[in-house]
């Protein structure tokens, strides 16, 4: 298990490594594993319109989702921050939805890593206005 989390702590960096961010100069990297085994990177890409910058998570979700894969099993995030960084809510909602207990490894650059579980950030990720609609 150690070994397959360090592949995608390793995977994560490198995509970290093509991180498009002049505004913040906080580059980021994400990789997620499949239930198929297949890993899926991402990297955060800023805009001068902050709100439309993509966040590494969301872009290594995009990329699963482009490959047909949807059944989300571990997310490695890496960043050059003093502790392991979290995700968003924009990127908690779209981790969640795709499964509600995915496991998260975030590591700093330094090493520092926390694991959490995507239900523990975001409880009751289905419950909201379009619960409400009647179909």
């Amino acid at each position: 298990m150690a070994s397959k989390i360090s592949f995608l702590i390793e995977a994560a960096s490198e995509a970290r490594q093509q991180s498009y961010s002049p505004y913040s100069r906080f580059a980021v990297g994400a990789a997620v594993e499949t239930s198929s085994g297949k890993v899926f990177t991402g990297t955060n890409v800023e805009n001068i319109s902050f709100g439309l910058t993509i966040c590494a998570e969301r872009a290594s979700v995009a990329a699963a989702v482009v490959a047909g894969e949807r059944d989300l099993q571990t997310l490695a995030i890496v960043a050059d921050s003093a502790e392991p960084v979290v995700p968003c809510g924009a990127c908690r909602q779209v981790l969640a939805e795709f499964n509600p207990r995915l496991k998260i490894v975030s590591q700093t650059v330094a090493g520092a890593r926390r694991v959490q579980y995507i239900h523990k950030l975001l409880p009751s990720p289905k419950r909201g206005i379009m619960t409400n609609v009647k179909r």
